[in-house]
């Protein structure tokens, strides 16, 4: 009798699990595709928009550790100094009709004042700071703007 008892013991939870499995065929409705309205029309041409070489630029850093938030004007040629990195200018450029949009600088930054590594080189797009950024664990370094010397502000 004991043997019984706990071969049910055992064999109860398998018992009391069992389900009955039911498998349905469900429809599928077919899909439709709209084809758009208006024709796009064909690519024949683009436009190039020359660039101007600006008198430098104007950039912001970062420090990401004290929350400190630094604009400085850098002209081509030029370097300075903001924390422990040393920032470069080569260049900025602009499109002839748009001055204070679409700003491209090319940027070397190096650290330990430029003792150390080279932790960016390149082109630094305005509109786009996330392009092509400094991957720094402390600062961050971006262009705002071209500098010219046009009297419309942007000085």
């Amino acid at each position: 009798m004991k043997r019984f008892l706990t071969a049910m013991a055992i064999c109860a939870p398998f018992v009391a699990s069992a389900q009955e499995i039911v498998v349905e065929t469900l429809e599928i409705e077919p899909q439709t595709f709209e084809s758009l309205r208006q024709p796009l029309g064909d690519v024949t041409s683009e436009t190039v928009v020359g660039a101007v070489v600006a008198e430098g630029a104007l950039l912001r850093g970062l420090d990401k550790l004290t929350g400190d938030l630094v604009d400085f004007e850098l002209q081509n040629g030029y370097s300075l100094n903001f924390g422990a990195l040393r920032v470069d200018m080569a260049q900025c450029r602009h499109p002839e009709d748009n001055a204070t949009g679409e700003a491209y600088a090319y940027l070397t930054i190096l650290e330990n004042n430029g003792e150390g590594a080279s932790v960016f080189e390149g082109w630094m797009i305005a509109s786009s700071p996330a392009l092509n950024a400094l991957d720094h664990p402390r600062y961050d370094v971006w262009v705002l703007r071209c500098k010219t010397s046009q009297a419309d502000g942007n000085d």
